[in-house]
């Protein structure tokens, strides 16, 4: 008799233990989805460093639950709408690392681009009144080649066409960087130096705008060592070009 209700005790406790382990299981599955949406009301609603708090909280408490990876991917989003570059090109890069499949990775990529570009406006756009254009570039290319990486390897992405209108924006900051060093070195009267950081504009950037100060630049660089032949034929191709311009008549 004793055996059978030690038996019966034991299916008891197992059966109240499996009970006890599914409440568990739906209280921290709703406690997840709670958080989660408390996040999206944040996003929702602005309140992007309060939605980066929430967020982390479910990586931390939940890194197997079954949204992870979506909240991986509005942590990348807030961080960059809070200005956090340092924490969302560690969550790109960690994504871009763990899941190299995943069906939104065109998305994180296009991500990567956007945070380059507000690093490169941080270090190169106007500050308190400041013409930084002729600062490091690094940022800049990073995120021209971010952009075309995206387009390579997702051309008909939903990001694809504004990476495109981004890259034509990026050629022309590089552009006047190149412009601002050439146009120092002209001052300085290092005028080979000029001359060929236009040129460097003309073969890399020919799209950019700044493509018409950079025939200026070499123009003025030869007709000042008396090179006539190469200032004769920029002069030629601005007035191709650009014949409205005073140097090109």
């Amino acid at each position: 008799m004793k055996v059978v209700l030690l038996a019966v005790l034991v299916v008891t406790m197992a059966l109240t233990g499996c009970s006890s382990n599914r409440d568990q299981e739906r209280q921290a599955r709703g406690s997840a989805e709670q958080m989660y949406q408390q996040a999206q009301g944040h996003i929702n609603t602005g309140n992007f460093s309060m939605a980066a708090q929430t967020l982390r909280n479910i990586e931390s408490r939940f890194p197997f639950g079954a949204h992870i990876n979506q909240v991986q991917l509005d942590l990348i989003y807030v961080y960059y709408q809070v200005g956090d570059q340092d924490r969302a090109l560690t969550a790109i890069d960690r994504f871009l690392r763990l899941n190299p499949n995943h069906a939104d990775i065109d998305y994180v990529r296009y991500m990567r681009g956007l945070v380059h570009l507000q690093l490169e406006y941080n270090a190169f756009h106007n500050l308190v009144g400041l013409d930084r254009a002729d600062r490091d570039k690094t940022y800049a290319e990073q995120a021209f080649e971010d952009f075309r990486q995206l387009l390579e390897r997702f051309p008909n992405s939903e990001y694809a066409s504004d990476a495109r209108a981004r890259m034509v924006g990026i050629q022309s900051r590089l552009a006047q960087y190149e412009l601002a060093v050439g146009e120092y070195y002209l001052r300085r009267e290092a005028y080979m130096a000029a001359a060929t950081r236009g040129q460097y504009i003309l073969e890399n950037y020919a799209q950019a705008p700044e493509v018409q100060d950079a025939l200026v630049l070499m123009i003025q660089a030869y007709d000042a060592i008396g090179v006539d032949d190469l200032r004769d034929d920029a002069q030629a191709v601005l007035r191709l070009n650009f014949p409205q311009h005073r140097m090109a008549r």
